[in-house]
């Protein structure tokens, strides 16, 4: 026994020592100076089957947005730098690339290779594996500057070219360089300088000047800056003069850095692994590339009128609002609501000038992809959590001609079309059996995105919360006669409900279900982007409804278990040919989608909230790791890493136009939020770990806290969450559905929020 005591004693002691000598290193890797140092742009950069992050260099929510064009974070070449990003995604605006060696026909199209990168939110550097040049650049709102050291004064260049546009550069003196680029719905235009002189240039097409080489032979760093404009040139010159008057590269990296780390510092969190820090802020970081204000500095170019408007507020362009609409403007209604009422504002300003109110506002015009008039989801939600400066008429109105007198169909815009007509007629968008796929009623239906658009499941269904969404305005707006009619085209996704089969089901222009279906493999044939193990899900605003049709709460909690649990049937890389969107996959459940995002969420609505604390952990835990395969599907510039955020902290927001918060098990032992009225929103997890994932009791305000959410006005008054977690279930917290559960949005009495 002495032995055994002996040996504890030195197993103890050296345990002690090793962890004391540990914890110098441990703390000098682990820490940072300021959170902004956590974010790491390179996360995500490789998709999982879609589209990667790219190491995009910004102010939060501004016109210039920058990045080494290459295939994704793991190529080795970059192509060029778009000297702005028009649209996410989709638009870029001229190219940029430094060069090194005897210029001959290959440097037109030739590369930089990377030997080593570095990127940030405000800034990036890159070497060059050839030459050893090194690229730096900076941003500012509507203006950047690059800093490139060539290492010796001899066989240097900058390529400056248009983007694949109609357009063209050339130089206006031996410091000057201009461009005009044709994107779609707009031009572009760029004006340039460079600190030293140019000594020669040469044009690819001396007719079209659509690209330019400007040569230096007597410089070893050369620094170029530039200003860029949807309005002229001359205006780009006083964006550029505005915001950078001189030559100093330092100071503009140092005011990016501040303005990036006092906008990321809104949120400051405790506990946590350093990876789980990095994922979060780097998160965080992505909800800010959109909207992006385009006013440049009292004036505008709108797409959506084609004018030129002179204006002293923001004008928010750039919003794919079937992504956003779910987690990240939400996100920012609590971060920024100033922000949230402009960007409010901008829709309804494009409404106003173009007839219809936006689907994809972009910088371009409206982009009418994917379903829904989810503009309504957005505005109910904000006005319902107090964001009231808006004029609520305009958009109530914008709102239901898109709804009564447009067309429903996806990657259309305009006036309704003949199956619009059976739509309002019979309260759901008939799909299509394959031999009768072509046409439907006189449009044509392989001209729908990639000839894939027969999505009458996910129609019906998502324009029936967007039309639950005008109803809570419709009041407001002045139009109380027009509640109950959105409120009654709310409840047709029943419609499109097969209680037999007990999942959403396409049915045709006759009302019969469409046999032989299965709901496994038939993806964008009937629904977007997803099949219908996703989709049954979606009624979110009338979720007691949906979970009637189910069967009760039993067998509903039932086929939540078994979505997670559920086989593909086939294999993977043939399920990704007909599903590409549905990545992220656990059992038949998408994290990589955004209408995923809620259903984990969904068990604190069935009596078991244990069971969403279960699968958040394990799913934040799974896809979203700090490395380059850490986004498991499309980001979409903020709709992904906003769910990411508000998982991260613990809550997410449910339903739209419901002021309530789902609590789910927070990734960090304190959450705060510094509010913009000066109050802080605190959210504690007492013996947080990455075992102890369950709520074992709760308390809100130092009261005893029993249902598994909480109100609006719970946080933005300063309140604090006190949970403490454990690594076993308790399945009595929050399990009384009468008293515990969620409002659903159907029969959403206000009062409940008080």
């Amino acid at each position: 026994m002495k032995i055994l005591k002996l040996h504890i004693f030195y197993s103890l002691l050296l345990c002690s020592t090793s962890a004391l000598f540990a914890q110098p290193k441990q703390a000098k890797t682990l820490t940072v100076a300021s959170v902004i140092d956590y974010v790491d742009p390179g996360i995500g950069g490789s998709g999982i089957v879609l589209q990667p992050t790219r190491a995009l260099v910004h102010l939060p929510n501004s016109m210039l947005r920058v990045f080494p064009m290459k295939q994704d974070q793991l190529d080795d070449q970059i192509s060029f730098f778009p000297l702005t990003t028009v649209s996410h995604r989709t638009e870029f605006a001229f190219s940029f690339l430094p060069l090194k060696g005897k210029m001959n026909d290959a440097f037109w199209g030739k590369r930089l290779t990377i030997l080593s990168e570095k990127a940030t939110p405000y800034y990036y550097q890159v070497e060059d594996e050839d030459t050893g040049f090194t690229v730096e650049f900076s941003p500012s709102a509507k203006s950047g500057i690059f800093q490139i050291d060539f290492k010796d004064a001899k066989d240097n260049y900058l390529r400056l070219g248009l983007n694949g546009g109609s357009g063209n550069v050339q130089s206006d003196g031996k410091r000057t360089i201009t461009g005009t680029e044709n994107i779609t719905g707009m031009k572009a235009f760029f004006y340039a300088e460079t600190d030293q002189d140019m000594d020669d240039l040469s044009y690819q097409n001396n007719k079209e000047k659509n690209r330019l080489l400007a040569r230096f032979n007597n410089s070893t760093l050369v620094k170029l800056k530039y200003g860029i404009s949807y309005i002229s040139i001359a205006q780009a010159k006083i964006n550029l003069d505005t915001e950078i008057p001189d030559w100093n590269f330092s100071n503009i990296k140092i005011k990016a850095k501040n303005i990036w780390n006092r906008k990321l510092s809104q949120i400051t969190v405790k506990g946590g692994t350093f990876a789980q820090k990095r994922t979060f802020y780097t998160s965080l970081y992505r909800t800010y590339e959109r909207m992006v204000d385009i006013n440049e500095y009292g004036q505008y170019y709108s797409a959506y009128d084609h004018q030129i408007h002179k204006s002293d507020k923001p004008f928010y362009v750039d919003n794919w609002i079937w992504d956003l609409y779910i987690a990240q403007e939400p996100l920012h209604t609590i971060l920024d609501p100033a922000m949230e009422l402009e960007k409010i504002n901008s829709y309804i300003a494009m409404y106003k000038q173009s007839g219809w109110m936006p689907a994809f506002a972009l910088a371009t015009g409206d982009w009418p992809a994917m379903t829904g008039n989810h503009a309504a989801s957005w505005f109910a939600d904000a006005w319902s959590k107090g964001i009231k400066g808006f004029d609520v008429k305009t958009a109530y109105e914008g709102l239901k001609k898109n709804s009564l007198q447009g067309t429903l169909l996806p990657w259309r815009n305009g006036p309704a079309t003949a199956i619009d007509s059976f739509y309002n007629a019979k309260g759901y968008l008939y799909s299509s059996r394959p031999e009768e796929r072509g046409s439907k009623d006189g449009v044509d239906m392989d001209k729908w995105w990639e000839g894939r658009g027969n999505e009458g499941v996910s129609i019906t269904l998502e324009w029936s919360i967007c039309d639950w969404s005008i109803a809570q305005l419709a009041t407001a707006a002045g139009y109380p006669q027009d509640k109950s009619l959105f409120l009654k085209r709310a409840a047709w996704w029943s419609n499109v409900f097969n209680k037999e089969e007990g999942m959403v089901w396409p049915k045709d222009k006759n009302g019969n279900w469409i046999k032989p279906y299965n709901p496994k493999l038939l993806g964008r044939e009937y629904v977007t982007e997803n099949n219908s193990y996703t989709y049954n899900w979606t009624p979110k605003h009338d979720l007691k409804g949906l979970f009637k049709k189910m069967g009760g709460l039993q067998r509903t909690e039932a086929k939540l278990d078994q979505l997670y649990r559920e086989d593909l049937s086939l294999p993977k890389f043939l399920f990704w040919l007909n599903q590409p969107d549905a990545s992220g996959l656990v059992g038949q459940f998408v994290m990589g989608n955004e209408p995923s995002y809620h259903i984990p969420y969904l068990y604190n609505y069935t009596g078991s909230p244990w069971k969403t604390q279960k699968r958040i952990r394990m799913l934040m835990d799974t896809w979203f790791p700090d490395n380059v395969f850490g986004i498991p599907g499309d980001e979409d510039g903020g709709g992904t890493c906003a769910f990411v955020v508000f998982s991260m902290m613990g809550f997410f927001p449910v339903t739209p136009g419901i002021p309530a918060y789902n609590i789910g098990s927070p990734s960090f032992t304190e959450v705060s939020i510094n509010l913009p009225s000066g109050k802080k929103f605190i959210l504690k997890a007492l013996n947080n770990s990455k075992e102890n994932v369950y709520i074992q009791r709760a308390a809100l305000n130092g009261k005893l806290l029993s249902k598994p959410w909480f109100t609006h006005s719970d946080l933005i008054n300063g309140g604090v969450i006190e949970l403490v977690m454990g690594s076993r279930p308790n399945k009595v917290w929050g399990s009384n559905v009468a008293t515990a559960a969620p409002p659903s949005a159907i029969d959403f009495d206000p009062a409940l929020m008080k």
